[in-house]
């Protein structure tokens, strides 16, 4: 069946099991039939105010209820971005003066804290909304008419050096793209059961949910205190028989570093997929030894990949100094490494990761400036318009023809999964009363954030005046209070000099 519409993976699914459960979230479990129906009373509350291809902001915790918000969004014709509850107001407030929703969707729990954002009209609060009655639904076969493979399907923020967050552009037709790509390259199926560990306003979170629903699959969202008792956290696997998991290495390797492997039985995991930052070898050794058998593969991608443009899947022994590689590109995608002068880099010369294909974004929302400073025309390219998507990563060919990543070109690095700029760091450090000047760096080895400052200010004030601003995966994880801050000879702070003196500690 042709899919146009990311909503036609669903109506496909509960033709095929309409009463096989799709999502299960720790209070709740829900079959295919009853997660359409729920979400299509959503898209018709959304259809009564007379929106059309409009931003839906969705401001709920990590449960069903959130996914049924996001295909209730799709089902009318609209486009949704997730906030995550937990996140500061200020940054709350900057993704709002981007989006300019007219419309949030949220629950009892949270609805007085949106109305401190927004006018009570604009608010649909879902626990109040009724179910709808036949002739209603008919609408909604009106409207998936009107949209068109091309229209926005979604608008996940990442990090901004100016302090303010982007949001990147996702159409129906690349999620589809993406979705038909990872559900035949790691055959997912009804008989999937996959274990959700990313939140949902990060991109991997797509894989996940997309791969359930167009396979007819099922995915347990797992608590997220789980992740701080290991033990637990694979009887959980073990009792709902997960055989699938996309996490990012952090959380496999904070299960492999507390010793968790071998205490319990997780042989039913018959593939395990990690991105979002670098997988040390020796913790995925850890998980190869104990799941022998099981498929290992490296996913590499931005947000403006939809999640993903290259992968891995790893069929040798690794030693633990070497690197997991990134892998070839996937279907309909081209990775192209240009180096300083736009050309192909030759053999053993480093290059910048670019990417073209069926996944790209359109650009960033409402920032044209950002959008046109990286979705750029291809240089390889004089005849006509071909946009690339310029990754800023660095990537070599090794010895063996695998393509390695070695680290970023700018000022943005991958924490804990997350893609952050540094200068958003910054420019929150910046504003902290007492802060005469700040630099952040990354320490790769250590995976900690690095904040050194001058100014009459403690280390503890700084942090909470952070905690206010910036998630909690933004936060550095060490502050150095410096007499002076040094210079280079173009007069800009000298980071090569405070990256030296990291290693010397």
């Amino acid at each position: 069946m042709q899919m146009r519409l990311v909503t036609d993976y669903l109506d496909n699914s509960v033709t095929r099991f309409p009463d096989k459960i799709a999502f299960e979230d720790g209070n709740r479990k829900i079959k295919f039939c009853d997660f359409q129906i729920e979400s299509k009373n959503i898209a018709i509350a959304i259809v009564k105010r007379n929106l059309f291809k409009h931003p839906v902001v969705i401001f709920l915790d990590k449960t069903i209820e959130c996914l049924t918000c996001m295909f209730g969004v799709l089902y009318s014709g609209n486009f949704y971005t997730i906030i995550d509850t937990q996140m500061p107001k200020d940054r709350i407030e900057k993704i709002f003066e981007t989006l300019k929703p007219k419309i949030v969707l949220t629950d009892s729990v949270h609805v007085n804290f949106v109305k401190e954002l927004l006018q009570d009209d604009c608010i649909i609060v879902i626990n109040n909304i009724e179910k709808s009655i036949q002739s209603e639904f008919d609408i909604l076969s009106e409207q998936h008419k009107k949209i068109l493979d091309t229209d926005v399907a979604y608008v996940l923020f990442t990090s901004g050096s100016t302090g303010i967050p982007k949001g990147v552009i996702i159409s129906h037709k690349s999620v589809i793209a993406y979705t038909e790509w990872v559900r035949d390259t790691f055959d997912f199926n009804e008989n999937s059961i996959i274990g959700n560990q990313t939140p949902f306003y990060f991109s991997m979170s797509v894989t996940d949910i997309f791969a359930t629903v167009s396979s007819s699959a099922t995915m347990y969202i797992i608590p997220k205190q789980l992740f701080t008792f290991p033990v637990k956290l694979l009887e959980y696997i073990a009792e709902r028989k997960i055989n699938t998991i996309y996490w990012v290495p952090s959380a496999l390797c904070l299960v492999a570093n507390l010793k968790a492997l071998g205490k319990r039985d997780i042989s039913c995991i018959k593939k395990v997929l990690f991105a979002g930052e670098p997988m040390p070898v020796k913790q995925f050794n850890m998980w190869k030894k104990i799941l022998p058998d099981a498929l290992f593969a490296n996913l590499f991608g931005p947000t403006e990949t939809t999640d993903i443009c290259n992968y891995y899947i790893v069929k040798r022994e690794f030693s633990n100094n070497e690197s997991i590689p990134i892998g070839d590109a996937c279907n309909n995608c081209e990775s192209i490494i240009l180096n300083e002068n736009n050309e192909r880099v030759a053999k053993n010369e480093q290059g910048e990761l670019c990417v073209r294909g069926s996944f790209l974004a359109y650009g960033y929302y409402n920032n044209p400036e950002k959008t046109n400073e990286v979705f750029v025309q291809n240089p390889l390219n004089n005849t006509y318009r071909e946009i690339i998507y310029r990754t800023g990563d660095i990537v070599k060919y090794n010895d063996r023809n695998e393509l390695i990543y070695l680290g970023r070109k700018d000022f943005q690095i991958k924490h804990m999964g997350h893609r952050i700029e540094l200068g958003e760091i910054e420019t929150s450090v910046s504003a902290v009363e007492g802060v005469e000047q700040n630099c952040c760096l990354y320490n790769i080895e250590k995976s900690k954030i690095i904040l050194f400052y001058t100014g009459k200010v403690q280390v503890e004030d700084i942090i909470n005046s952070l905690k206010k601003s910036l998630p909690e995966y933004m936060i550095p994880n060490n502050c150095v209070k410096l007499d002076s801050m040094p210079y280079n000879l173009n007069g800009k702070i000298d980071r090569s000099l405070l990256k030296k003196s990291l290693e010397e500690k």
